[in-house]
């Protein structure tokens, strides 16, 4: 592998890790807002909720396209007539990738669609 490449995928995962850090302290957050809703049915805290988990959703969304579009560019450098067991993790690395951006838009939907906070949403 090209070490330039790689330390600059390494500088891509590290800005990653700081929005992951962003969002779990908006998840926090959005606990608070969720738990006033509940104890006090607070309907702004209920909309203010909301909004902030489609925003995380929508911010995982696209942190999940660019992990699947970095495990795409992987499938390219297989020669898929001579499968090496390297190649193998190249392609359940994609596929993994593949399901969590689909799960990724799921949730997003769900959290568009879900009004009254009866569908328990969790990321990973």
């Amino acid at each position: 592998m090209d070490v330039k490449k790689r330390l600059e995928e390494i500088k891509n995962e590290n800005i990653i890790w700081i929005i992951y850090i962003g969002i779990i302290a908006l998840s926090y957050y959005s606990n608070y807002l969720e738990k006033n809703y509940f104890l006090n049915n607070d309907i702004e805290s209920k909309e203010r909720y909301r909004k902030i988990i489609v925003f995380i959703f929508f911010i995982l969304v696209i942190v999940y396209t660019y992990f699947l579009k970095d495990s795409f560019d992987g499938l390219n450098d297989i020669d898929f007539n001579n499968i090496s067991n390297e190649d193998r993790l190249i392609i359940l690395s994609f596929i993994a990738s593949l399901l969590i951006f689909i799960s990724g838009l799921i949730f997003l939907y769900v959290s568009l669609k879900d009004e009254d906070l009866n569908v328990e949403l969790a990321f990973n």
